[in-house]
């Protein structure tokens, strides 16, 4: 560990405890050069998650994407962008709770579709539209079907 204030390379531990939150460690340290003591926190670094495409590729789940079909969904709509924030930290918390640290994007527009039914259903039907990729209006007249035929 370097000092902050003198650079030098090496410095020793005087003493380890989790921090009040208990979501990192804090140690105190004194530089073997000036003798000056500093705090230091280890924080555990949360798995990287994952996005597997329909064409094999990985690309790192990007919440700003998701929050961006989201919005593009809801544009011109009765929701407010503090649902949209709400509907990304489920999502995203979600994913994080599973053991695996890797989604289909498939997993992942399900997971979107679900909360936009229960939050707009212009928007889930436009982001429907797009996800599930309507090349004509009989699949979207199919799925109006299906959902009336669901009671919403």
């Amino acid at each position: 560990m370097q000092c902050p204030y003198c650079d030098y390379e090496d410095t020793r531990v005087i003493d380890s405890r989790l921090s009040e939150g208990k979501d990192a460690i804090r140690r105190r340290r004194e530089c073997l050069s000036c003798s000056k003591r500093f705090t230091t926190y280890e924080r555990r670094e949360p798995l990287r998650l994952m996005v597997l495409k329909k064409d094999g590729t990985r690309e790192p789940f990007d919440r700003a994407k998701l929050h961006s079909g989201l919005m593009k969904a809801c544009a011109k709509r009765r929701v407010a962008e503090e649902e949209i924030e709400l509907v990304v930290d489920e999502i995203e918390a979600e994913l994080r709770d599973r053991r695996r640290h890797e989604v289909t994007s498939r997993r992942l527009g399900d997971m979107a579709l679900l909360r936009l039914r229960k939050l707009d259903m212009v928007a889930y039907l436009r982001f429907a539209s797009v996800y599930r990729q309507y090349t004509d209006v009989d699949q979207f007249r199919s799925e109006l079907v299906r959902l009336a035929g669901s009671g919403r």
